[in-house]
């Protein structure tokens, strides 16, 4: 696939990448584009097959959980430089776990998923730094959505307090 100039230039402007070598930029930027997205545009669906792994250039994606009872839940927030759908490169989870649906008019820095876990399993100096990143993603959201289902649970509990006082 042949990549722009200006796609290189996007590559070396996110901090994640600096320590990338000008090969290792070029060959991300074969499995890499940029994505225009609107308001209410979906991404993906919790439970969809993982495709690929995107980069928040600008603009802010909110992240869904489906809540028994509650329904539809933000849970998180993505903004500029913020990595989503990151389950593309954890072997085991092969599907979405959450929804991303775009906020505000957004520019995506969009990689396909496949195509970077090949390139992590050839090349295991990126592999590892990829990996290392992601590994730090997962676990800040997975505080942020514990912390957010906890704030749930307790406003859930308080409403039901207060409807058995009377």
């Amino acid at each position: 696939m042949e990549f722009s100039p200006d796609l290189i230039a996007e590559i070396r402007n996110i901090p994640w990448f600096n320590e990338l070598t000008s090969s290792q930029v070029e060959r991300l930027a074969r499995i890499s584009s940029i994505q225009n997205s609107q308001p209410g545009e979906e991404l993906f669906r919790e439970g969809d097959r993982v495709e690929y792994l995107y980069i928040i250039l600008s603009g802010k994606i909110a992240i869904e959980n489906y809540i028994p009872s509650l329904g539809k839940q933000i849970v998180n927030a993505g903004e500029p430089l913020d990595v989503i759908g990151w389950s593309c490169l954890t072997p085991v989870v092969r599907q979405r776990t959450a929804t991303a649906r775009v906020c505000q008019p957004s520019r995506l820095l969009s990689i396909n998923g496949e195509a970077l876990a090949q390139l992590c399993e050839e090349d295991h100096d990126l592999g590892f730094l990829i990996m290392r990143r992601v590994a730090n993603i997962v676990a800040s959201q997975f505080l942020a959505t514990r912390l957010h289902l906890y704030d749930i649970i307790r406003n859930s509990s308080h409403s039901l307090a207060q409807s058995n006082l009377f």
